[in-house]
Order: C-alpha cells, then structure tokens, then sequence
C-alpha cells in the first residue's frame, strides 16, 4: 500500500486536519452570512412549515425559469469550498454530501422536512436507457433547476392503485439548461436516461404531509415491489415495534396500542396494531374495533374489514367486540 506523505505525516500530527476544517467550517459561516443565503434560508423554513411558494419571494426567484439566480447561488457555494481546498487538499466538506458510480450531491441549505441540494450527474457513467428497472413515488414536493448540460428523462405518472399493482404512464422529456420542472412525489417520479456531457442540478424538495409511504413499482407491469416509512421516525418506530413482538414483549401491548390509536401515518399505526394484536389479542383487538368504529380515522374501513375477518375465524372475539349501540 502507498501512502502519500501528507497522509503518513497526519499520523503523528493531525494539527493540520483540525486547521483545515476549522477553515471549512468558516468559510460555510460567511457564505451562510450573505444576505441574499440568509433571505432564502429564512424562506426555506417558512416553506419547510407550509407556506406556498408565492409567497416566499427569494425562494421563488431561485426557482425562476432561466435558472440566472440558481446559477449565482450555486457557484457561491462551490467558490466557497474550492479556495480553501486549494489550501489545503485534505480539508472535508462540512455540508452533507453523498456520491455514488453515477450521482453526487451536496445540501446547501437545510430547514426542517425541506432542502436545497445541488446535484451532479456523470453521463458517462448513466447506463445508456438507464439502468432503473421501477421507479419510486415517495411524499415529497420536488422542483429541479436545470444549471448546465443536457438529459433526457422519463416523467412515470402514477395514474392509479389496485391492490399491489399501480397503473403507469411514462413520457419522455428533455431537459436543458434553464428549464424547471415541479413535481409531487406521490404522483409522479423522474428517471434520467441520457446525459451526454453530465447534468448538473439544483433541487428545492420537501416533505408533504399524508400518508408517509415510500412505493417502488416495477416498470414493465406495475406491480408493488417494496414499500417503506418515508421518515427516519417512522422507521425507527416500526422497527421498535417489530423488536417488541418478536421479543414477545406483552407488556408492551397497552402501548402499542396507544401508538395504533394517535393520529400519524396510517402506514405506521397500522403495523403498531398488527404487532400489538400479536402480542395481546385482547388488548389489539379491542383498539382496532375503536379504530373500526372512528368514522374520522383513515383506517377505519381497513380496520373493519379486519374485525369483521377475524370474528369469522375466531368467533370468541366477539365477546370482545364493543356493543355497535355504545
């Protein structure tokens, strides 16, 4: 293995490092500092908690069609970095960034659910037709500035859901620079195909509120091939609840139960219940006829179906079952 001298001699003496990012550190201070970043970080948050994009008028001129001011902003951020990295090669970026054989990106700006990220696509590496063989609708609020390059993409429109099949339309689109596309992520997903000379992005998204469901479709006929918790909290909680069941923790049920009954993703609630039925029949079965019974809940009609299937498999439960009258 070779090991570069810069990198042998942080070994004894990392004072350098430390340096270096306590550089980075501060250039992303005076860059966040600019009033034109601090009016759109202020509009992000406000975004973040709502507010329509009219509303937001820094925000909204970062968006325009053009892409003049996204260009500015972008560049702002990159020429930030660039010259202390030229000072110091091993310096790392203080923002969130990720890279992958084909994408990389680094977030700007973020408040909240929202985000303000720039984006890279390498075209050499974009397999020709594209590699994606689904596509992945999640509940997000997403708007692309095209900076520099060219793509060629798919629009996948989710027209329908039947069961675990959903039925879609796919319409090829060019995007160029200067072009902006808005789209909500329950409806609709992008898939890059082509992109000559690389594509380079800015990407205002948010989190939008409802059901918290993340669903991957197969492309050739539709059919559901994964689905998951569109937040990092959901997840953490689906995945407690799962622990508590297979520990067989029923002690843990009068919880679950609560968590079943609070109002939240549908998506969530529902797997609470299902574990809490497993851990304690009685207990689950008795928030699920309150569920059943909540004309208000999103998950009544579901839950009543169930009642209803598991009195017909286990007809003790309907000793359980609350009279329809109270």
């Amino acid at each position: 293995m070779l090991i570069r001298p810069e990198l042998a001699a942080l070994r004894g003496d990392d004072t350098a490092q430390r340096r270096a990012q306590s550089a980075m550190g501060a250039a992303l201070d005076r860059w966040r500092a600019l009033p034109v970043v601090r009016a759109i970080d202020d509009d992000l948050a406000r975004w973040a908690r709502g507010h329509d994009l009219d509303e937001l008028p820094a925000l909204s001129a970062l968006v325009a069609p053009g892409g003049a001011d996204a260009v500015r902003l972008a560049a702002g951020v990159v020429d930030a970095f660039l010259a202390e990295l030229v000072r110091a090669p091993l310096g790392q970026s203080p923002l969130r960034h990720y890279q992958d054989d084909v994408m990389a990106s680094v977030t700007g700006l973020r408040q909240g659910m929202a985000a303000l990220t720039l984006l890279t696509i390498d075209g050499q590496r974009l397999q020709p037709g594209g590699a994606d063989g689904s596509a992945r609708f999640a509940p997000t609020e997403t708007i692309d500035v095209v900076l520099a390059g060219t793509a060629r993409a798919d629009r996948v429109l989710l027209r329908s859901i039947e069961g675990k099949r959903a039925d879609l339309a796919i319409e090829p689109v060019t995007l160029c620079a200067g072009d902006v596309s808005h789209r909500l992520g329950r409806e609709e997903s992008l898939q890059f195909r082509t992109a000559p000379a690389g594509v380079t992005l800015l990407r205002l998204q948010r989190r939008v509120e409802g059901d918290g469901i993340t669903r991957e479709y197969a492309l050739d006929d539709g059919r559901l091939l994964h689905q998951a918790a569109a937040t990092p909290r959901d997840s953490r909680l689906e995945l407690a609840a799962a622990l508590l069941g297979r520990m067989g923790r029923a002690d843990a049920a009068p919880l679950l139960a609560a968590m079943a009954e609070e109002s939240g993703s549908p998506a969530l609630r529902w797997q609470v219940l299902r574990e809490c039925l497993a851990l304690d029949a009685g207990e689950g079965f008795a928030a699920l006829c309150r569920i059943a019974a909540n004309p208000t809940d999103p998950l009544a009609v579901t839950a009543g179906a169930l009642r209803a299937q598991l009195i017909e498999t286990y007809p003790q439960l309907a000793g359980l079952a609350p009279c329809p009258a109270n």
